[in-house]
């Protein structure tokens, strides 16, 4: 469930320990749906609408690295978002947004808006 934060701008997702290393959770932020990933670098946000299979389910997708790049593959069609951008790797013309994130006091924080593409 999404509390607002004590932050402005800021919505409150659940406790970092919530989301095991190496998986994404679904959240709600604005009304819109977000993949937030826990990796090893820490935590990443992207929407969770995959553009190829026109479902939501990219916090289903497998996280890891491709050419250096920390990615997520959609669990459909494989595409991989890297999760730093939302850029899909086959096919650069296509992305999905990215959310900043930040943890503070042990709980993920997420922007209330996407950043700026």
């Amino acid at each position: 469930m999404n509390v607002k934060a004590n932050v402005v701008g800021w919505e409150d997702i659940c406790a970092a320990t919530d989301i095991v290393r190496g998986t994404g959770a679904a959240a709600r932020v604005s009304g819109m749906q977000v993949a937030v990933f826990h990796t090893d670098d820490g935590f990443f946000a992207l929407g969770n609408y995959d553009p190829f299979s026109d479902a939501n389910v990219l916090a289903r997708g497998i996280v890891g690295d491709i050419g250096g790049k920390l990615v997520v593959a959609s669990p459909v069609y494989k595409q991989h978002f890297c999760l730093h951008t939302g850029i899909c790797l086959e096919d650069m013309s296509v992305s999905v947004p990215v959310w900043p994130v930040t943890v503070r006091d042990g709980r993920i924080l997420i922007a209330a808006q996407p950043a700026a593409a």
